[in-house]
């Protein structure tokens, strides 16, 4: 399996940047995607940004231009760079990752989750 571990939420001021740090475990081998997920309260879920095996990115449209995925693979780190913070990005912070190979019937594993708060 592969287990995921996110790192570096906070509070931050509007405008502000903060970096997330996902640090993966496990079957890294078999990972096709790396994608950061967020859910502000009451709402659902949703995708900020995905970065694949062959290192291209896509992000949503409402933190294109902001927010920078990227990856260290001699530390299995994945990272979100959020620059030009705003309010509306409060959220809960998720790193996903999908394999090629299910591990006990699964394929998607996620992380606990790390809080990001922008205040205005």
């Amino acid at each position: 399996q592969v287990q995921l571990v996110e790192s570096g939420g906070g509070l931050v001021q509007a405008g502000g940047s903060l970096r997330l740090s996902c640090a993966a475990s496990g079957k890294i081998g078999s990972i096709n995607t790396m994608d950061w997920y967020r859910q502000a309260p009451g709402k659902q879920r949703e995708l900020v940004g995905t970065l694949t095996s062959g290192g291209s990115t896509d992000y949503s449209e409402s933190v294109k231009g902001r927010f920078t995925i990227s990856r260290d693979n001699a530390k299995n780190t994945v990272y979100l760079q959020m620059n030009s913070l705003k309010p509306e990005d409060t959220a809960v912070y998720y790193c996903h990752a999908g394999t090629a190979i299910y591990y006990g019937g699964r394929n998607n594993f996620w992380g606990q989750g790390t809080q990001v708060t922008v205040s205005s």
